[in-house]
């Protein structure tokens, strides 16, 4: 792995270990409407990324097709609003280990679906890695009791997680990850309001009490700007497949943090599995192969990579 590499991959992990510890925060808003928390946590989000979405953002935005407009309300629909939608609906009638499996196998779509879609054959050490990484999720969170629609909710979770990356592909390099990320929180924030008003009516917004403010600040200001910044960044260096490998580092965070407020605990298994998600991202991402002197090292996504750092 050359320097590019290594710091697509550190970005991915961080961005993924943010967002595992979001999972911890979850548990502190259970009583908080849900469209209106997640209203409250993109509309904030994008009121902190507009100062960081560069100079020329309004032109670039300007050159987006309707296509990629569509792509764009589809990413934030169904990648993040539908996406959480999805995990507290199975939640209802599943253990939450249960959609956590699921969301545990995207490493694997991934590693199939982007190269198809992109008239490749997978890579083999990418389908060795992700494999990995989905059995050591599983370990990690194990099996819970469900039913018929938990396991359709949990299916859904899957696919939002899947088109989190994969609908991010073809608009990450006109606009670059900050205002990308800008661009899908104001979205998602306008998606959340319209999903309140329609499921929850008038109550669909209330007050936050201290412990729900701290974890909507949480949620806002770190997992959503610092860590939809750093994945974007990350897959922009390393490309979907490798960067979705670190998407098995989610339980392992949400494991280690989730004692930290006594809702669960820290055992065997989640060290074992940990030591699997650990062997599968090492596995696919090219850690263990020798180092490249070429541009962008094994696995990068060269067309990603053509464009500078530093505009960035």
């Amino acid at each position: 792995m050359n320097a590019t590499t290594t710091r697509g991959a550190l970005l991915a992990a961080l961005a993924c270990v943010l967002v595992g510890g979001s999972f911890t925060a979850n548990s502190l808003l259970g009583d908080y409407p849900y469209a209106g928390g997640q209203f409250l946590r993109y509309g904030l989000a994008f009121l902190l990324l507009l100062p960081l979405a560069g100079p020329g953002a309004t032109a670039r935005l300007r050159t987006l097709g309707a296509g990629r407009w569509l792509r764009l309300a589809l990413l934030a629909a169904v990648g993040m609003v539908g996406f959480n939608l999805a995990v507290l609906a199975a939640e209802r009638t599943a253990e939450p280990a249960v959609p956590g499996v699921f969301v545990g196998c995207a490493p694997v779509v991934v590693a199939v679906l982007v190269p198809l879609l992109d008239g490749r054959r997978p890579q083999r050490a990418v389908l060795y890695g992700a494999s990995f990484v989905a059995v050591g999720a599983f370990t990690v969170q194990g099996w819970g009791r469900t039913d018929g629609a938990g396991l359709a909710f949990s299916v859904c979770a899957l696919a939002g997680e899947v088109g989190f990356a994969v609908l991010a592909v073809p608009v990450l390099r006109p606009l670059g990850p900050r205002l990308l990320s800008t661009v899908v929180s104001g979205i998602a924030a306008v998606e959340s309001a319209i999903a309140g008003v329609l499921l929850d009516g008038a109550g669909w917004l209330r007050r936050p009490d201290a412990v729900e403010t701290g974890a909507l600040l949480w949620q806002a200001a770190v997992v959503t700007v610092v860590g939809f910044v750093c994945w974007y960044m990350g897959m922009q260096r390393i490309g979907a497949e490798r960067a979705t490998l670190f998407s098995g580092l989610i339980p392992v965070a949400a494991a280690c943090t989730a004692p930290l407020v006594g809702t669960g605990s820290y055992g065997a298994a989640q060290a074992a599995g940990s030591a699997l998600v650990f062997a599968g991202v090492a596995v696919g991402s090219g850690a263990l192969a020798a180092r490249s002197p070429r541009r962008g090292g094994p696995g990068t996504d060269h067309r990603l990579a053509e464009r500078p750092l530093e505009k960035l």
